[in-house]
């Protein structure tokens, strides 16, 4: 991480979603921006309407953070159904399948965080 002592990679460079990469999902629905893109973390912003879901595999080597900004997530990991709301996290550790999805009436608003770096397997738009 930036700051950490034995740091010598570049600043991560920070973005809004106005210039940052975007890529869509689950045919065009869902969106995402990569909003920081460093060498030892990734930040994106994504976007999922009502009635959408993600099965994620499991990163090998990333652990992530999935915080949500706004609407209602269920997000399944390590066996567990966590129920999120605005300003609620959940940790995914490396070579953990998770699933989240969009059970409410508006969008989901969510930031992932992952450490190291994991590169997006989205399509760009």
């Amino acid at each position: 991480m930036p700051g950490k002592q034995g740091h010598d990679g570049p600043l991560p460079m920070v973005m809004n979603r106005e210039t940052a990469d975007a890529y869509y999902w689950n045919d065009g629905q869902c969106q995402a921006w990569r909003l920081l893109e460093g060498q030892d973390l990734t930040v994106v912003e994504e976007v999922m309407p009502p009635g959408t879901a993600e099965q994620r595999h499991s990163h090998t080597f990333s652990r992530q953070f999935f915080y949500v900004l706004e609407g209602e997530a269920v997000m399944d990991v390590a066996e567990r159904t966590h129920q999120l709301r605005p300003g609620d996290g959940v940790m995914v550790a490396p070579k953990q399948a998770h699933a989240i999805r969009n059970d409410s009436d508006g969008d989901l608003r969510v930031l992932v965080i992952s450490a190291p770096r994991a590169t997006g397997d989205r399509t760009p738009r």
